[in-house]
């Protein structure tokens, strides 16, 4: 195949933002690994030529099936020196030592990159520690990088400050940290994005940002914030507000962004080619706004699917959190809504919320660590017996 050429990022400052490759275009809807390459492929050409450089991908994004989405549509296309490919090293999958050679040869075959630009062990918290750690995980990136396999180390996090200042100590030899950061979440008890981020800072390591939109939940506000953000400035899209408040703190380094479809693509460089940080005014404003906005969100799910990896009835939890967040927010005097019926549709490809078999390996891995076997109890009494919380 034939590569393409584009053009340095203009002074060689690398970009804050980063194409997340977690939620894709899709051929098929219901199934995250059907991948439209087409469309993927344009996506990417116009990132690069818009001089953004930074690509996200782990080993279970899309059905296991991002990595290899990121050789078909990047590596393969592409100088290897025109962009920067991340990717990470997946806890769940390790049992002993000898899996961490196999599984980075793996991600280097699925993914043909030759090496990779910043390395990361995968969702850090209290539970994964002790697998990163008793496998020498963190020694085995290092050794890596060694090798020039790794040009950078570091790990994504989902867990509290506490926990984070700790494994910033233990591992002062990590040179990034990636945690979840949007404005909904900054003050937030459960998330603590406010908290993290000044943990990192303090130890003086960059932050990568995930989830500056919450899965989407910040694309779709209530009425009076999308009102207020329009008045504030007419020429920004709602989910802007939520990457550039992101993107607005002195210690990150990028913000990803999971881009699905063309628009989204363009609204994101758009605005973030010649970044201009929120005002202090504006700032204040996104405060109010996540005030706003929490008073009419039921289950706070972000919908990075980790949940469904290893549910042995094949749910598909996010889908069904975000169809009840939905319905709640429905004027019950309406009558008829569509949310039943997509519900009805998803149980023919999936487990119904009442087939949840209670044994907790959801809970073990959700990010914003949410009481998953609960809200699927909900989530049946609403669309399986109609009753409205």
């Amino acid at each position: 195949m034939e590569q393409r050429t584009v053009p340095y990022p203009k002074g060689g400052i690398m970009k804050k933002l980063g194409f997340g490759l977690m939620r894709l275009p899709l051929l098929n809807a219901e199934d995250a690994g059907s991948v439209d390459f087409t469309e993927l492929e344009k996506m990417i050409d116009t990132f690069l030529e818009r001089g953004f450089t930074y690509f996200d991908t782990a080993w279970m994004y899309c059905n296991g099936k991002s990595e290899e989405a990121a050789k078909r549509a990047l590596v393969d296309r592409y100088p290897r020196d025109r962009f920067t490919l991340t990717t990470k090293l997946p806890a769940y999958m390790l049992k002993k030592e000898e899996d961490r050679e196999w599984l980075f040869n793996e991600q280097l075959r699925r993914t043909g990159a030759g090496y990779f630009d910043y390395y990361w062990l995968h969702n850090v918290n209290s539970e994964s520690l002790q697998t990163f750690e008793g496998l020498h995980c963190f020694d085995f990136i290092l050794e890596k990088k060694k090798q020039g396999l790794v040009k950078h180390v570091g790990f994504s996090f989902h867990d509290e400050p506490k926990v984070l200042d700790e494994v910033l100590t233990r591992h002062p030899e990590m040179e990034y940290v990636q945690i979840q950061l949007n404005y909904l979440d900054w003050d937030s008890l459960g998330v603590q994005s406010h908290g993290c981020y000044d943990v990192a800072e303090r130890h003086g390591k960059p932050v990568i940002v995930m989830e500056p939109v919450k899965g989407g939940t910040l694309a779709k506000v209530p009425s009076e914030v999308e009102e207020m953000f329009r008045v504030a400035d007419p020429n920004m899209s709602v989910p802007s507000w939520a990457i550039r408040f992101a993107a607005s703190h002195k210690n990150i380094f990028m913000v990803l962004s999971g881009m699905s479809n063309m628009e989204q693509l363009l609204d994101n460089t758009g605005y973030m080619q010649d970044f201009v940080p929120l005002t202090e005014d504006e700032l204040g404003m996104m405060h109010w706004a996540a005030a706003t906005i929490n008073k009419t969100i039921a289950i706070p799910c972000t919908g990075c699917s980790y949940c469904t990896v290893n549910c042995p009835k094949n749910i598909a939890i996010p889908r069904y959190f975000s169809l009840y967040n939905i319905e709640l927010q429905e004027d019950p005097s309406k009558g008829w809504t569509p949310q039943p019926e997509y519900y009805e549709h998803l149980n023919r490809s999936f487990g119904k919320a009442s087939d949840c078999l209670k044994c907790g390996r959801c809970e073990a891995v959700c990010p914003q660590h949410l009481p998953i076997r609960k809200h699927l109890e909900d989530v049946a009494k609403l669309f399986e017996q109609g009753i409205r919380a």
